[in-house]
């Protein structure tokens, strides 16, 4: 997709006040007045309001495009301020399509949002996905980004990828389905799936949630998926096609490797053996949050053989119940926040010191949300710890349900 076309009789033009907001493009050869009314007839879908969608919303609006979809069903929480720019203070507990839509169109009232208040999924990726140019991946799971890939390469449509962790991050373009650019043929680009044909073990890559991120990548990483969409738009420049840009924040070094198109891909290779989408979350091996377990996710007191929440911990605290409480969180998250009673084995060290606990006694472990207590109370159970269960939510959940004089972050 080197360029986007108007609709049949449809004239598109540019009025005098966008003349003279879009001025430093009009005088930009590679630009001009052709390449502005080819951003005003893009279509653009964001799948994201978050870290990477900030920027790319905010931008892809600064520079013209005169319609983005939008895909979010989240809301505003004090812990995406210090990256998700598009959102304020005032908007903390609003739904985040509408902050991002109030923002974008307060910087460019020409622009055309369109919202939808989804998860996206199998069953509505490619209806929504349809009627767009092209899709930029600002998801931070992977079951999303198989998704995105697949419902992209199905439907022939540009996937302008990104992903962001702690210092680093990286971008290209995934699924081109072949065109000229600036005068340069491309064939079909490599897909997701020829990157990583396999999604990681569940557990193994933690969330920016679990493992922090620098709050200004984001803005480095979502401006260049907002160039790449601007230069597939224009048709100039050289695209992120067969590229995968590698950026890391504490070096500031940018470097690049090479992605090739895997011909046996059962995607995008040359006899593809998936047609249609899939269940994902089965694929990557994660559950479904549709399918949670009621009592692990309202229910308060809920305890199991193998997991406790934080009311029902709390209640074997005030007891005085005889128990071994573990925090398997980092020592630099045990000075943020802690629980009363709760013994620090960060996770890397249980392996070497789980023979400083008793296999025979009650064990409770805990970290910051449940990803890694998880992890460490199945290498318990695996070396003969009888009584292991993993608190539900970790200490943010005992923020929100027991003590919220304790911090979250």
């Amino acid at each position: 997709m080197a360029s986007v076309t108007a609709p049949p009789n449809t004239k598109v033009e540019l009025n005098k006040d966008e003349i003279l907001r879009y001025s430093r493009h009009l005088i930009l050869p590679e630009v001009g007045m052709e390449g502005q009314l080819k951003l005003k007839q893009a279509k653009v879908l964001m799948v994201g309001a978050g870290g990477l969608g900030a920027p790319l919303g905010l931008y892809l609006a600064a520079s013209g495009v005169g319609r983005i979809g939008i895909v979010d069903f989240d809301v505003v929480d004090f812990t995406n301020l210090q990256r998700q720019v598009i959102h304020g203070t005032k908007d903390v507990g609003r739904k985040k399509l509408d902050s991002a839509a109030e923002s974008m169109q307060d910087i460019n009232p020409y622009l055309q949002v369109d919202k939808f208040e989804v998860a996206i999924t199998s069953e509505n990726a490619l209806d929504i996905i349809k009627d767009y140019d092209m899709v930029i991946d600002g998801t931070d799971n992977f079951p999303t980004r198989y998704l995105i890939n697949d419902a992209c390469v199905l439907l022939q449509k540009p996937n302008v990828y990104g992903s962001i962790f702690r210092f680093e991050g990286q971008s290209t373009i995934y699924g081109y389905p072949g065109g000229t650019i600036d005068g340069k043929k491309y064939e079909k680009g490599p897909c997701y799936r020829c990157s990583y044909p396999e999604p990681p073990p569940p557990g193994l890559v933690p969330s920016c949630a679990e493992g922090g991120v620098l709050g200004i990548l984001p803005g480095i990483i979502g401006l260049v998926q907002a160039t790449e969409a601007v230069k597939l738009i224009l048709g100039i420049g050289e695209p992120l096609i067969g590229r995968l840009m590698l950026y890391d924040a504490l070096a500031m070094r940018f470097r690049e490797m090479k992605v090739r198109r895997n011909p046996e891909c059962p995607v995008c290779g040359d006899n593809p053996t998936i047609k249609e989408l899939i269940d994902y979350h089965q694929f990557c091996g994660v559950p479904n949050p549709k399918d949670a377990a009621p009592e692990a996710t309202h229910l308060s007191g809920f305890v199991s053989d193998t997991e406790i929440d934080a009311v029902a911990l709390k209640a074997k605290l005030d007891r005085g119940d005889k128990f071994q409480f573990i925090d398997v969180r980092e020592p630099h998250e045990y000075e943020i926040a802690k629980i009363p009673g709760a013994t620090l084995i960060p996770l890397n060290d249980v392996p070497k010191r789980f023979g400083e606990l008793d296999p025979e006694k009650e064990t409770v472990v805990h970290c910051k949300m449940g990803g890694r207590s998880a992890k460490a109370a199945d290498f318990l159970r695996s070396q003969g710890f009888k009584h292991v269960k993993n608190m539900l939510g970790g200490i943010t959940a005992w923020s929100d349900k027991v003590d919220s004089s304790v911090p979250k972050y």
